[in-house]
């Protein structure tokens, strides 16, 4: 057994739903070393292999005439949704988010509210984005899922390589990134604590160090949580499904999983993404087989194949 991560590289529901429908209906997929392009492993997505799967995603909404399938096939799962609602300056080619709040609460009604989580990230900090616009925004948002979700999540950006390069092409848009006053960042971490907490929702943060967070209120969270999995589908896990994950940060609290995805391969566009370039994304859709084992590209096999049922 093991947990299914679709994914951190990028949104599987928004663009990628039809592909990994067809690798639960055959049973597998192959997975690419991201780091080692030719070690590649073969993965079941059988549902007596599968845990739960943790989606992630900003705009489900492609995916949802997928879920009574996958519901009806066994499987469990749960959505970590980022609406934060930057607007066309930052995140181009997404809906309003207006048009994602309803998503998110079609989602939930359908679901169930614990099954969809809110991510609040990244909180980022320019000359467009002030510790007022984060203060109105993430109100106006709460109090749109408030009855729609139980756990909110945040992070503050940090400067990896591939966002450091989007970063200076916002610059020269006229968007600069900066980092502010301690004192700015710990009360913004108060205002979002304690509107979560008057709204009865939990709040966590995602892969943060920042010390005075957990005297906020906000807990250091496992978005690839498997006590959250045991809570919300009644079940005992083993403790092998408990471990950190060793292969992410160190600030990072999730659990070993196994993710579907490829850097490079999401289409929204985001300023700010950690995760690739629009550009690349274009790119490598094009390769994109709805009906291939792997996700970018046609698969013939590899001598380095390890299976994994």
């Amino acid at each position: 057994m093991q947990i299914i991560s679709a994914s951190r590289r990028t949104d599987i529901p928004a663009f990628y739903g039809e592909w990994f429908m067809n690798r639960i209906r055959e049973g597998y997929f192959i997975f690419k070393n991201p780091y080692n392009a030719k070690q590649m492993s073969k993965v079941s997505l059988r549902p007596e292999d599968v845990t739960a799967i943790v989606f992630w995603t900003k705009n489900p909404a492609p995916f949802m005439k997928y879920l009574d399938e996958l519901q009806d096939r066994g499987y469990r799962f749960y959505f970590q949704y980022t609406l934060n609602g930057y607007g066309k300056e930052m995140e181009p080619f997404l809906p309003s988010v207006e048009k994602r709040i309803k998503t998110f609460k079609k989602l939930s009604e359908k679901i169930g509210k614990e099954k969809v989580i809110w991510r609040y990230d990244l909180v980022i900090f320019s000359n467009v984005h002030s510790s007022d616009y984060h203060r109105e925004k993430f109100s106006y948002i709460l109090n749109e899922l408030k009855d729609f979700t139980t756990r909110v999540v945040i992070s503050f950006v940090d400067e990896y390589r591939k966002a450091t390069i989007n970063f200076k092409k916002l610059k020269e848009e006229g968007i600069e990134i900066y980092q502010p006053p301690d004192v700015i960042v710990k009360s913004l971490a108060y205002f979002m604590a304690k509107k979560a907490s008057d709204t009865g929702l939990e709040i966590q943060s995602c892969a943060e160090n920042i010390a005075y967070l957990p005297e906020a209120g906000i807990v250091p969270g496992r978005c690839i949580d498997a006590d959250y999995i045991e809570r919300i589908f009644k079940l005992n896990l083993p403790k092998k499904l408990h471990l950190k994950d060793k292969s992410q940060r160190q600030e990072c609290g999730c659990v070993v999983s196994k993710d579907v995805g490829i850097y490079d391969t999401c289409l929204h566009g985001c300023k700010y993404c950690y995760a690739g370039s629009y550009e690349a994304g274009k790119k490598n859709y094009e390769k994109h087989d709805p009906t291939s084992p792997i996700l970018i590209g046609k698969y013939e096999g590899d001598k380095e194949e390890r299976t994994l049922f």
